[in-house]
């Protein structure tokens, strides 16, 4: 993409925008269809991959069913067992995740670092854990790099990447490009604009999000968790938050960011209250309004 591309022709969607999350107990799954269908509706160029099984696993069978409503894929959000002196069964995952989206046309591979498979929460990797991230990343790169595609750290909450100080090691010890993410930066501590102003040119991915500040407190405090702080509306429709999405959009573009711009806001859908299923359609629809209003 060229960097002075329309915003417009660069805006992808997410499934977990409308509710798809592989956590058990997490909340209603939307039907596919209806979320891609929903996506083209107001304008959505692309998406993302969403969790295991939501889409269809066979690359030609997703390139079909995302053809039909005229999206592309854009990228995968895959999270990985990297802190370990050996890969192990992250590398067999890594390949996977790289031989679909390649073979469906996307060209992002979004990874997260993560304590275990059941997201335990993490300890703070001492230099020796650095030093073994550091080698995995890099082995997790040359996968995905044989496949065509481009790596981009995620810092995430529950990660091994998340608070501001871990942000700042992560900087000075990974050589990787970096997912920006407004809504997982601020929950962490960090500032999203000062991200992008600092480190865009090691911005190659981003995730936009909005997010109510006091909700994002209480995640930091540990008094909610993620799941239960997203329910309570952790996040909000862009800029009507606190995550300085305007001026992070400025920076990116002063910037010269070119890549794809992934509205991704976590929503839980309750199966109590059935009526939640219109809410995504109309938090996305605002966000695009807010996009569109700033030209």
């Amino acid at each position: 993409m060229e960097s002075n591309a329309p915003v417009s022709e660069r805006l992808a969607g997410a499934p977990i925008s409308w509710g798809a999350c592989e956590v058990p107990g997490w909340g209603v799954m939307p039907d596919p269809e209806r979320v891609l269908s929903e996506m083209a509706s107001v304008g959505l160029r692309g998406t993302e991959l969403g969790p295991p099984g939501f889409f269809p696993s066979d690359p030609s069978a997703l390139r079909e069913t995302l053809g039909r409503h005229d999206l592309q894929l854009v990228g995968a959000f895959v999270p990985l067992v990297l802190h370990h002196h050996e890969l192990g069964d992250a590398a067999r995952l890594a390949q996977e995740a790289s031989t679909l989206l390649a073979g469906a046309g996307a060209r992002m591979f979004v990874l997260s670092i993560i304590e275990d498979e059941g997201w335990t929460q993490p300890t703070e990797p001492d230099d020796d854990g650095w030093r073994n991230l550091a080698a995995n990343v890099k082995a997790i790169q040359a996968i995905a790099a044989s496949d065509g595609l481009t790596v981009a750290l995620h810092p995430h909450v529950g990660t091994l990447v998340e608070t501001d100080e871990q942000v700042r090691l992560a900087l000075e010890r990974l050589d990787i490009g970096w997912c920006l993410d407004t809504g997982h930066l601020l929950i962490g501590g960090a500032d999203p604009v000062a991200f992008v102003r600092d480190h865009g040119d090691r911005i190659v991915h981003a995730h936009l999000k909005d997010v109510d500040t006091s909700i994002a407190a209480r995640v930091r405090s540990g008094e909610l968790s993620f799941q239960a702080a997203t329910k309570l509306g952790l996040f909000v429709p862009l800029g009507q938050g606190d995550a300085g999405v305007a001026a992070a959009m400025d920076e990116l573009a002063r910037h010269e960011y070119a890549g794809w711009l992934v509205l991704e806001q976590d929503t839980a859908i309750s199966e109590a209250d059935p009526e939640a299923e219109r809410a995504p359609l109309a938090d996305v629809s605002e966000s695009i309004a807010f996009l569109d209003g700033r030209g």
